[in-house]
């Protein structure tokens, strides 16, 4: 095992790639089969909204770092499968907000109830001394994940 910053570096940064794809996985196809699954660009405009509020498209599109043509096409499968609704601007006749409906809220707490449940079946196979590490753990990496 490396020591150094460095090596702690790599082990963290394979360690959480492999737990975030892992997690990734584990989204499930939609309950009503006729429609396709999200991609995880889909997923993550989705979750943005309902994490961060209301946005414009152009809003959306540079949070989520993609093209506004891109971001176009994401709002339009998401606002026909009815997860997404556009309100008109309160200011800015020409803009759009978007947020999502309640099915849209739905979708986003079954993922995290998912994941969650998967996630402490994987917990409960550790050591309680391997919980308590990861409890402490476990600000100090929400602290790196908000650095920049």
């Amino acid at each position: 095992m490396d020591t150094t910053t460095a090596g702690l570096a790599e082990e963290l940064r394979i360690s959480v790639a492999r737990l975030s794809r892992r997690l990734r996985t584990l989204r499930p196809a939609r309950a009503d089969d006729a429609r396709p699954p999200l991609t995880l660009t889909q997923f993550a405009a989705l979750a943005a909204l309902a994490r961060h509020g209301s946005m414009t498209p152009r809003e959306l599109a540079d949070h989520e770092k993609v093209q506004p043509p891109s971001m176009t096409r994401v709002i339009a499968f998401l606002e026909d499968q009815g997860l997404l609704a556009r309100t008109p601007h309160p200011t800015d006749g020409r803009q759009a907000v978007l947020a999502p409906t309640e099915a849209g809220h739905a979708l986003l707490a079954e993922e995290r109830r998912r994941k969650e449940q998967w996630l402490a079946r994987r917990l409960n196979e550790l050591t309680d001394e391997e919980r308590d590490i990861l409890h402490r753990a476990a600000p100090v990496l929400d602290k790196l994940s908000r650095s920049t």
